[in-house]
């Protein structure tokens, strides 16, 4: 399996982070140049694109020629993924307005878009801590970067490229590493894991994992943010500037711990993970307007997926099951009505008389339908340690 490690490059000088930033720059305009080319000749290809713009971007760009193969191959790789979405429909029907707004233009790249490096000029000392990169300055050598002890026990099984990227003035050098992935053991049953926007997951063990907090979060960030637009001061942009993601980087963060618990707890109870398929949810569900940017900040799939992987790392098998009626049927009887959901939090089977929290009663559905599609074999399992 394949995981992305992240450090951060600590610049040693003012010059140093220009040389980095200019590098950038000069790859992406370069990187437009060839898109241009790309697009209006059709030139999607790696060698047939390299070599109507190879010279030409070596040369107006003040490239080397290992930097300039790799701005060829990321046009090529963007117009490769740009072909897949539309082929997945991701970007709609034949004819919509965003699939011929792709369509009609060529892929363009922002001049801080991150730029692939390969051994040729980006080396790792990994004792030093230090890296030796090339830029349009010239080889930066010595360069020290830092990251956790599990990334660096990572990078040394490391091979292939590595992106540079800039965020808010800061330097990274992201890796992808290929791991062996552990096989998958056979579950005792399953712990289902009911997503919300109230309470952000909630599991069939009757663990509430975030919510309140989050969204207080999130109203409290989204406020700050209507103040300053409003203001329009040079200052407050300069605040609007430097908050940009800080939501963002706190809902991923709230998200990893959620998921690290949750599949620590599968785990150590020899449980599988049962999730529900919320694929397309935002087109599905209607909210009123007070309602919307709860919605559409809920980052439910992020959360899925920092979950899915943890889980593959992990050996915890995942399965997703119909989400349909998981909140109104009953955990215990399997009566199902609408009415049963009293309101957001509390269920009341009309049935049975089961009285328990709304969320909770989901998740127990959910981990019921994991553990049936486990065993009818409605999933492709890869090889399990028990087999």
């Amino acid at each position: 399996m394949k995981i992305v490690v992240q450090v951060k490059l600590l610049p040693a000088s003012a010059h140093d982070a220009d040389a980095l930033a200019a590098t950038l720059r000069a790859c992406n305009r370069a990187a437009n140049a060839a898109s241009e080319v790309a697009f209006t000749r059709d030139l999607k290809r790696r060698n047939v694109l390299q070599e109507a713009v190879y010279h030409r971007i070596k040369a107006d760009f003040d490239l080397g020629a290992q930097p300039a193969v790799r701005v060829v191959k990321k046009v090529c790789d963007a117009y490769a993924t740009l072909k897949a979405n539309i082929k997945a429909g991701n970007l709609g029907r034949e004819g919509a307005k965003r699939r011929v707004r792709a369509e009609s233009k060529p892929v363009v790249f922002r001049e801080d878009s991150a730029q692939p490096y390969d051994d040729r000029i980006l080396t790792w000392n990994l004792d030093a801590r230090t890296v030796s990169i090339w830029t349009v300055a010239g080889r930066l050598k010595g360069i020290p970067f830092v990251c956790s002890p599990q990334a660096l026990k990572l990078l040394a099984s490391r091979k292939g490229e590595s992106d540079l990227v800039m965020r808010d003035g800061m330097f990274f050098l992201v890796a992808t590493i290929d791991i062996p992935e552990p096989p998958l053991s056979e579950p005792t049953g399953f712990l289902g894991v009911d997503l919300g926007i109230v309470n952000i997951a909630t599991t069939s063990d009757g663990e509430v994992l975030a919510g309140r907090g989050l969204n207080r979060y999130r109203k409290r960030d989204r406020d700050l943010r209507a103040k300053l637009q409003k203001k329009r001061t040079k200052s407050a942009k300069r605040v609007l500037k430097r908050i940009r993601r800080r939501e963002a980087r706190h809902a991923a963060n709230t998200n990893h711990i959620i998921a690290k618990r949750i599949v620590a707890t599968a785990e150590r109870t020899s449980r599988g993970i049962g999730l529900e398929d919320l694929s397309g949810i935002r087109q599905r569900v209607t909210a009123r307007k007070d309602q919307r940017a709860r919605l559409h900040s809920w980052a439910f799939a992020q959360l899925g997926a920092f979950i899915a992987y943890k889980a593959q790392r992990a050996g915890v098998p995942v399965v997703h099951v119909d989400p349909r009626n998981t909140s109104r049927q009953c955990s215990e009887c399997w009566h199902t009505h609408r009415t049963n959901r009293v309101d957001q939090a509390r269920f009341v089977c009309r049935s049975c008389g089961t009285v328990m929290h709304a969320d909770h009663n989901g998740s127990r559905n959910i981990a019921h339908r994991a553990d049936a599609v486990w065993k009818r074999g409605a999933v492709n399992r890869p090889r399990t340690s028990a087999s």
